[in-house]
């Protein structure tokens, strides 16, 4: 700028149009923001997985619940109501086994059959 000293001249601005960088310079630039893509990219990742693991816990948490619920409702009159309509279920069915009614250790049937 000393050039312009007494000129009468005052740059405010210049437009750069092209620059043209060494070699080395511009794959430092270019290695830098490659780093950078990587980097952002892993974060993405653990992010997304992170949430993934969460829906998983969340599920699972759910399925406990439902679990502990049903299995403080359970009594043995209840499952004994369960194996009935399942027996009856069973011999409606064309493929229907062989049924011992009542031998089994709580008076439900004992199925046999594919022999």
């Amino acid at each position: 700028m000393n050039l312009l000293d007494g000129q009468f001249l005052v740059v405010k601005r210049v437009l750069v149009e092209d620059v043209k960088l060494p070699n080395t310079i511009k794959n430092a630039i270019e290695s830098k923001l490659k780093q950078e893509q990587e980097s952002l990219e892993y974060e993405f990742r653990l992010v997304t997985a992170d949430k993934e693991a969460q829906k998983v816990r969340i599920e699972a948490q759910g399925k406990a619940d439902a679990n502990k619920i049903l299995s403080a409702s359970l009594n043995d009159r209840i499952l004994q109501d369960k194996g009935i309509e399942a027996t009856v279920k069973l011999s409606e069915s064309p493929n229907s086994k062989v049924i011992v009614i009542g031998s089994g250790k709580t008076g439900l049937p004992i199925i046999l059959g594919n022999q």
